[in-house]
């Protein structure tokens, strides 16, 4: 199995979008500041994960996640879901 992920600074107004083989080795890589990519921005919460079956379909999925006008929509879809959480707590 792969995944595609996107994680969100804690600190600043940053995502990060990847792809794994593991998920929490990945997380645990990024919040130790051991992704040159990320190291900047620590720490990180997961905020969307996408199991695939296999490296090829993750690839292209995270490839589209990439995309500008994609990715501003699925920050935007993940903002009004993280505040939808947030007034229900």
């Amino acid at each position: 199995m792969f995944y595609v992920y996107i994680i969100k600074s804690l600190v600043k107004a940053w995502y990060y979008i990847g792809l794994t083989g593991n998920i929490d080795q990945r997380l645990s890589r990024h919040n130790n500041g051991r992704e040159r990519t990320t190291k900047y921005y620590l720490p990180f919460e997961l905020v969307f994960v996408q199991e695939c079956e296999d490296r090829l379909i993750a690839r292209d999925l995270e490839k589209y996640l990439k995309i500008r006008s994609n990715k501003e929509s699925l920050l935007y879809l993940i903002a009004e879901v993280v505040k939808l959480v947030d007034t229900q707590s």
